[in-house]
Parts: structure tokens; sequence; C-alpha cells
């Protein structure tokens, strides 16, 4: 016997509830069981002050969790050598604050 490695085909059907959203904002709460994440939109109202506004939460498993770090790590390690390195330092602006 000869074993094959064929992937199953795997066909993406949006439900009706789905939605695609912006967050410039995540938080991550962890428990044993699983991961969740928290997007959102950050708004700096002033230079003291940011608001944000939670949007949706995500739990996933452990073994989800690792499998997105994994994937999203691929996907910006080929953005970088595209696009350049990402800073993570706020830019500063002449103008105040970007929202």
């Amino acid at each position: 016997m000869n074993p094959t490695n064929n992937q199953p085909k795997v066909t993406l059907t949006p439900t009706a509830e789905y939605r695609e959203t912006y967050a410039n904002s995540v938080q991550v709460r962890v428990s044993v069981w699983d991961f969740l994440l928290v997007f959102g939109t950050a708004h700096q109202e002033s230079a003291e002050q940011v608001t944000i506004h939670n949007t949706s939460g995500v739990f996933l498993s452990p073994q989800q969790a690792k499998a997105l770090w994994n994937v999203l790590g691929q996907n910006l390690a080929q953005y970088e050598q595209t696009f350049g390195t990402l800073a993570l330092e706020p830019q500063a602006f002449p103008q105040g604050p970007v929202h």
C-alpha cells in the first residue's frame, strides 16, 4: 500500500451573519481552555485620552491560536520582504493625532 498526501478539497462559504470589519486594536485574553481575541477601533480624543470601541470577540482553541500565530508570522515576513520592515513605534504627525 502506497500512502498519498491527498488533501481534501476545502470550500469556503460565508454564512448570512458573516461580516468584515476594520480593527486597529486587539486585546488577547487567555484561559487554560481558550484564547479570546477582542477586536475594536481605537480613537485618540486628546493627547491624554484614547477610547477603544470593541466590535467583536473571537474564541480560539490553543491549537488554532498557534496555527494563527504561524500563518500571521509567515504572511508578515512576506509582507516585509515585499514592502519593507514595519515599525511598531508611533509616528509623530506635526498636525496632531490622526483619527
